[in-house]
C-alpha cells in the first residue's frame, strides 16, 4: 500500500512538472527579443562585447541590448529619444551617454 502511495505521487509530480514547463515554454513562445529598449543595467541578456547576460548593459537603449517584451509590441515602444525598438540588434546605437542612476 505504502508503494502504491509513493508510485502515485510519483506520477502526480512528474505530470505536475510537465505542465509547468509547457506553460513556461508557452509564455516564452509569445514573447519577442526587443533591441534598444531596455535602461542601463535591465537588459534580460547578452548584450554584445563587454557584457554577459541580464543587466550588463552598461547605456541606456543600448542597440545590442534585448528585453524580452509581449510578441508584436516591439517596434512600437519609443524611448524617451524618439527611437524604435527593433527585432534585430541596432547598429550604429551603442546606446546613449545616459547611465543609470547609481
Amino acid at each position: 500500500m505504502k508503494n502504491r502511495a509513493l508510485l502515485s505521487l510519483a506520477i502526480a509530480s512528474a505530470i505536475g512538472a510537465g505542465l509547468a514547463t509547457h506553460s513556461d515554454t508557452a509564455e516564452a513562445a509569445r514573447k519577442d527579443k526587443c533591441y534598444g529598449v531596455s535602461e542601463a543595467g535591465k537588459n534580460d541578456c547578452a548584450a554584445g562585447p563587454g557584457t554577459s547576460c541580464a543587466g550588463t548593459a552598461k547605456l541606456n537603449w543600448q542597440g545590442n541590448a534585448w528585453k524580452l517584451v509581449k510578441a508584436g509590441t516591439c517596434e512600437d515602444i519609443v524611448t524617451p529619444y524618439g527611437t524604435n525598438g527593433s527585432l534585430d540588434p541596432i547598429a550604429g546605437q551603442a546606446g546613449w551617454k545616459e547611465k543609470a542612476p547609481s
